[in-house]
């Protein structure tokens, strides 16, 4: 095509108006939807800045060191059994069973060291490797058997709380009858006023590490890939089934870390904790910006949500407020997320 011929095909096109943009015929709220859709993590903070600024003047007590410690230890154990819930959710699946495999790791743990007899170190890793065994559990089914995660893990949740209560007898372990060890991560340390557990340094280092994992790993990719179109992935030469029972069995791993978390964090091992732990690991993620249709999310966001569920909780109890309503203002939080995030995965390419 000639110089001659391609200027008179513009003109025949008519040039575009002058001072045309695509970007801004878009509307603030369209710019605001492909903000969050490429940065989901802004929403999840927007919302903790905006909450403790607000609680800072429900309560002078709010924003003092020690109980900004006590809100980080108060989501510690959450924020863990979220962080490997977050995985399961990245390849658009969901797990019931948390709850369950963190508070019966805990009970094997301390069962191991007091009834058995077992050191401390041995009884820990005999515990997180029974949580890893009870994730693969799942992952076996999901990527196996080929069943829905959710029948999976609802099926799990009552097979390992059951198991639960026989290995425990329903009796609780005291803390001082086991290894110091089993109680380590509840101990803290001060810095100034601020007073931190070492599970919540575990809690730090464990998103630090999926982060990178996540973020920078074929690994990483291969669960992003695997959540946002299993078959393009496959077609990719993905193996996804590999990818999927992995995310299970690393998230039962993560799940019993959080049970040792648990013992330091409750000075004992209880049979009769966790029912709430599923919902609010499940919250945690959703606050998060992380997508329950998969594919779409971050490990910072979970621990972003983790903070505001605590925020909310400390502050509204700093203010008065009955527990009543202070789930009715997490739930509530969790059906603005939800429909925020549909509403962002509606954004035009």
């Amino acid at each position: 095509m000639t110089d001659d011929t391609r200027g008179s095909v513009a003109t025949a096109a008519g040039p575009p108006p002058h001072g045309f943009d695509e970007r801004r015929a878009e509307t603030p709220l369209q710019r605001l939807q492909h903000v969050l859709h490429a940065r989901p993590i802004l929403g999840p903070l927007a919302v903790l800045v905006l909450a403790i600024i607000a609680f800072s003047f429900v309560s002078d007590r709010f924003l003092t060191a020690a109980n900004l410690g006590l809100v980080m230890q108060q989501v510690t154990v959450i924020a863990v059994l979220a962080l490997g819930q977050t995985l399961v959710i990245l390849t658009a699946g969901i797990d019931l069973s948390v709850g369950a495999i963190a508070v019966f790791s805990s009970i094997i743990m301390a069962n191991l060291a007091t009834d058995l007899g077992l050191p401390g170190v041995p009884a820990l890793l005999a515990g997180i490797v029974c949580g890893t065994a009870m994730g693969a559990f799942n992952g076996f089914l999901v990527t196996r058997v080929a069943l829905p995660p959710f029948i999976v893990t609802l099926g799990t949740l009552s097979i390992f709380f059951s198991l639960n209560s026989v290995v425990s007898r329903s009796e609780t372990v005291r803390g001082t009858d086991m290894p110091s060890i089993m109680t380590w991560t509840g101990t803290a340390f001060s810095i100034g006023d601020l007073r931190i557990t070492y599970g919540s340094i575990i809690m730090l280092l464990l998103f630090g590490f999926f982060y990178y994992a996540l973020g920078y790993t074929a690994w990483g990719r291969h669960v992003y890939a695997t959540g946002d179109d299993i078959e393009a992935a496959r077609l990719a030469g993905i193996r996804t089934g590999r990818v999927l029972f992995s995310v299970y069995l690393v998230a039962g791993l993560v799940y019993a870390i959080g049970a040792w978390i648990l013992i330091g964090r409750l000075a004992s091992a209880s049979p009769n904790v966790g029912i709430e732990y599923n919902l609010n690991s499940i919250t945690a993620v959703v606050l998060g910006g992380t997508s329950l249709f998969g594919g779409r999310g971050l490990v910072l966001g979970t621990l972003v949500g983790a903070l505001i569920v605590g925020v909310f909780q400390n502050g509204l109890q700093l203010g008065g407020v009955d527990v009543v309503w202070q789930g009715f203002a997490i739930g509530l939080l969790v059906l603005v997320a939800v429909s925020i995030d549909q509403w962002i995965r509606k954004v035009r390419a």
